[in-house]
């Protein structure tokens, strides 16, 4: 009676947690399924059964393999971009020197920021002529008139370095954690034996951050496959769609054009993509623990 007192308390902690997740997650994933199925529109309130015709339909629009190739640059670009910056900042930050807690609470304030406003302050910093960026051209004896959010050349690049920036706190304080859990005798060790810092980065520390790397790899992905609110408030996918993005086309499909189901096709085909590229990567890690594990055997 003890044991199965235990079980139903268990199951009542649980039971809200999974009531929350079959209304708002799996509820929500199927109506999406069935709907990617059907011709449906949301004003005319029709759904006509077509299979799998949304998707076949997906496959010959330019303008949706479009955004999927800006996904896939915006993620190519940023996801080393960010996580390099966040690993400097990370090994700065985890020196023993004053200061050190101000700098990891200025690095974090834009992750609990609000994205819109820090949309608009960006939109500012990349204006020409007036903008942040232009007038240290002009005082650096360029033009400064450079217009980066309606250039096709800059466009995307822009939001590149905002997303890095926007991300450079969460991702810095998981790198210092894993930093921190770096064994100090190990440094201490090998510095005795002649081992300069980029010798005990590459051989003590990058090992030892692999797992820490990974996870940022995995989570940062997937984070710049949702790439929307600055694409929304910055650029409305522009010049000339090189901007947008997956997330950005499929809201365009479902509230201005109105077809739910396309755009139901669409966020599966996006699902896809990301439970692709997290597989990758899966595969990868366990090919460097394998690669890590035979050298420590040897």
């Amino acid at each position: 009676m003890r044991h199965g007192g235990r079980s139903i308390a268990g199951y009542v902690f649980v039971a809200p947690a999974t009531l929350y997740l079959i209304v708002f997650a799996f509820l929500p994933m199927g109506v999406a399924a069935w709907s990617s199925l059907h011709r449906h529109h949301l004003v005319r309130a029709e759904a006509r059964y077509v299979g799998l015709g949304n998707y076949k339909e997906l496959a010959a629009d330019p303008f949706f393999r479009n955004a999927a190739w800006n996904s896939l640059m915006f993620v190519g670009m940023a996801v080393p971009l960010g996580m390099i910056l966040a690993l400097v900042a990370a090994l700065l930050v985890n020196e023993k020197v004053r200061g050190a807690a101000w700098f990891r609470t200025i690095f974090f304030i834009p992750a609990v920021s609000s994205l819109v406003a820090l949309s608009m302050v960006w939109t500012w910093v990349y204006l020409p002529d007036r903008g942040l960026i232009n007038a240290g051209l002009k005082l650096l004896g360029f033009s400064g008139d450079t217009d980066f959010l309606r250039d096709t050349r800059w466009a995307l690049p822009a939001l590149v370095f905002m997303s890095a920036w926007i991300g450079l706190g969460p991702r810095m304080i998981i790198f210092l954690a894993g930093l921190q859990g770096v064994p100090r005798s190990l440094h201490e060790a090998a510095e005795l034996d002649g081992c300069g810092a980029w010798g005990r980065f590459r051989n003590i520390t990058w090992p030892t951050l692999l797992p820490t790397t990974f996870f940022v790899f995995v989570t940062s992905t997937i984070a710049c496959f949702k790439l929307f609110t600055e694409v929304y408030v910055m650029t409305q996918g522009g010049p000339r769609r090189t901007t947008d993005v997956l997330a950005y086309h499929i809201f365009k499909t479902a509230w201005t054009e109105f077809e739910v189901g396309k755009a139901c096709a669409q966020s599966y085909v996006l699902f896809g993509i990301i439970l692709l590229a997290a597989l990758a990567q899966f595969a990868w890690m366990r090919r460097q623990v394998r690669q890590a594990e035979e050298g420590a055997a040897g």
